[in-house]
């Protein structure tokens, strides 16, 4: 079992609310004459983190339509990944899902208080997921968070386990660019009351969407990935729920202390200290799922996925979830 610094807690028991029972996870793509039609790059360039319902700019303003834009930017960018069985796709596929699960639980009837806030703050995480990896990909190493540089080099180089892939993706987008999101959408409403139950209520929906989550990317990318990924807080995908909740409640944390900075200097300090962190975490997740060439390496993953992987996404989730239509 891999090592990390700090504390490990024990497995938690863990139950939804009722009807987070059956999620839906992957819309059936439009068919092969129809050409996918995504409007995010119009969107993209006047996409401001500050949340403003009434911009023009439908993400900006938190629409329903949002969501529909962004799940086709992912899709976009995953298709190629997925093909190529590139070691980039565990975590843009977990992305993906997470985003189609969270418009399933945005649509249920007063699970978010303001959801046109957390439509908002989906696009406007996504933009900071899609700006790291396109300045990466275009040799802009210097403006990569470095959380990023690592879990993207590690990627391309096949250098972990897809675990590894996972856990390094997760951890620098929610280590690392969570707290920056949450301080420059606005973590109070107007009337001055916080946004956290809104936050809080995102754990629903992961601890609901986790397992099947890891069963399809064991399915497509790595079958050591499910049921044993292995992450800080525990074994399989409620030490993953255990990983995510922890890391999400320090990011809320550290996007009070971006808030309450009252200079550059301490701004600047707090986010120094985030970056190292989420750097450190990072660190940390390679260490413990590197490959140990020439005892290990992916040779045995990628020709399973070469076999077992879809061509790009399933048409329905394959263990039976309804498509979401």
């Amino acid at each position: 079992m891999r090592r990390f610094c700090g504390i490990r807690l024990g497995l938690v028991a863990l139950s939804i609310a009722g009807g987070l029972g059956s999620l839906p996870f992957s819309a059936a793509p439009a068919p092969a004459d129809t050409p996918l039609y995504v409007d995010w790059p119009s969107l993209f360039p006047s996409l401001d983190d500050a949340f403003n319902p009434n911009s023009a700019n439908d993400c900006v303003a938190g629409r329903p339509n949002c969501i529909d834009i962004t799940i086709r930017e992912m899709q976009r960018r995953f298709n190629p990944l997925a093909q190529a069985c590139s070691h980039q796709a565990v975590f843009s596929m977990a992305y993906l899902r997470t985003t189609q699960t969270y418009k399933w639980a945005r649509d249920q009837d007063g699970f978010f208080v303001d959801t046109p806030w957390v439509n908002h703050e989906d696009a406007v995480f996504a933009k900071y997921y899609f700006r790291a990896y396109d300045n990466w990909a275009a040799g802009q190493r210097s403006v990569v968070p470095q959380a990023w540089l690592i879990a993207l080099d590690a990627a391309a180089g096949r250098q972990v386990s897809g675990s590894g892939n996972l856990l390094l993706g997760m951890s620098a987008h929610v280590n690392r660019d969570l707290p920056f999101v949450l301080a420059s959408i606005g973590i109070t409403s107007p009337d001055g009351s916080t946004r956290k139950p809104d936050h809080d209520k995102v754990n629903q929906f992961l601890n609901a969407e986790l397992q099947q989550l890891l069963a399809e990317e064991g399915a497509r990318f790595d079958p050591a990935i499910y049921p044993n990924v292995d992450t800080p807080y525990g074994v399989g995908y409620t030490g993953l729920f255990q990983t995510l909740e922890v890391w999400r409640e320090q990011a809320w944390r550290n996007a009070e202390a971006l808030t309450d900075a009252t200079t550059d200097a301490q701004r600047a300090s707090v986010a120094q200290q985030i970056e190292s962190a989420a750097a450190a975490e990072a660190q940390a997740i390679v260490a413990g799922d590197r490959y140990q060439p020439p005892l290990t390496n992916s040779s045995s993953r990628d020709a399973y996925c070469s076999v077992h992987n879809w061509d790009a996404a399933p048409l329905a989730y394959p263990w039976g979830m309804p498509s979401p239509g």
